[in-house]
């Protein structure tokens, strides 16, 4: 998690000083920006903050560097992170606007998922991109699940989302996985696509999960181009990747306050195995330190 350790080596230098003093305040807030946490979410954690040291009559760097990790790991933890899959099978439509890395993040949840024994069948209801069915058949299979093609170019998606929870109810396979177009001429058109395949799978089984990829590094841009899939979609989860790199892991929370939806699952590298579930003590330790 590269881009975390940025704003810890920040954090660290202020936090080894002998007293916190007017400097103190000023740096952690140019920290918290510089990180993007956004100006409204840097001073409300900045209030609370001296708030706490005022309360706690301390002068110690140490004791304000536990209460920003504590009050970090609080704020991340008042959304349940918990994958919702007990359904059998469990039905997850991933959804998200084309290049974030949709559909490299199905390939790694099938693997994430694999790895603890599920089994996993991918359908490549987004026909509108040939190659984007070629890739995910290649992520599906380094990932151990197997993959539900269309039948002919630019076949319904939500038939093939049909005839791919179909193959799991037949076959007994635990968890379903729809890789979904993330554009279309129209966003209406894009809406009512994705309203349709869920009105359609839903004839056989609940939608278990609705989980939104976002590309960390495009920050507060990235979030802007996915509103209309946190408004019309139904989102109950995201899914941060490429929090490597260039990423600001003040994203994280603030992502997370301003949609009011969890994270649930990060990508933190290139690798079929770097996509990991979201814990929020992890997290506020590796990122305040």
């Amino acid at each position: 998690m590269a881009a975390t350790w940025s704003l810890g080596s920040a954090l660290r230098g202020m936090f080894s000083r002998a007293t916190i003093d007017d400097e103190t305040w000023s740096d952690l807030e140019d920290a918290l920006i510089s990180a993007d946490f956004g100006p409204d979410l840097t001073d409300a954690i900045v209030d609370e903050l001296r708030g706490k040291v005022a309360k706690y009559r301390t002068t110690d760097p140490a004791d304000l560097q536990r209460m920003l990790r504590e009050t970090i790991e609080e704020r991340l933890s008042r959304l349940d992170s918990t994958l919702t899959l007990s359904n059998r099978p469990a039905v997850v439509l991933v959804v998200g606007v084309n290049g974030v890395g949709k559909t490299t993040t199905i390939g790694k949840f099938a693997k994430f998922l694999t790895n603890y024994g599920r089994s996993v069948v991918v359908g490549a209801a987004d026909t509108f991109r040939a190659a984007a069915v070629e890739q995910l058949a290649t992520w599906a299979e380094r990932g151990g699940a197997s993959i539900v093609r269309p039948q002919q170019p630019g076949q319904d998606p939500a038939s093939v989302a049909f005839q791919t929870v179909e193959k799991a109810r037949r076959d007994g396979i635990e968890i379903v996985l729809i890789d979904t177009a993330g554009r279309l001429q129209t966003k209406s058109g894009l809406m009512d696509e994705l309203s349709k395949v869920r009105r359609v799978v839903e004839k056989l089984e609940p939608i278990a999960e609705v989980l939104l990829v976002l590309d960390a590094t495009t920050g507060q841009n990235g979030l802007a181009q996915a509103e209309a899939f946190i408004e019309h979609a139904g989102v109950t989860g995201l899914v941060l990747t490429k929090l490597d790199g260039s990423a600001k892991g003040g994203f994280v929370l603030a992502v997370q306050e301003k949609t009011g939806i969890p994270i649930k699952l990060v990508g933190q590298g290139e690798g079929i195995g770097d996509l990991t579930g979201f814990t929020p003590h992890v997290f506020a330790q590796q990122l305040v330190g």
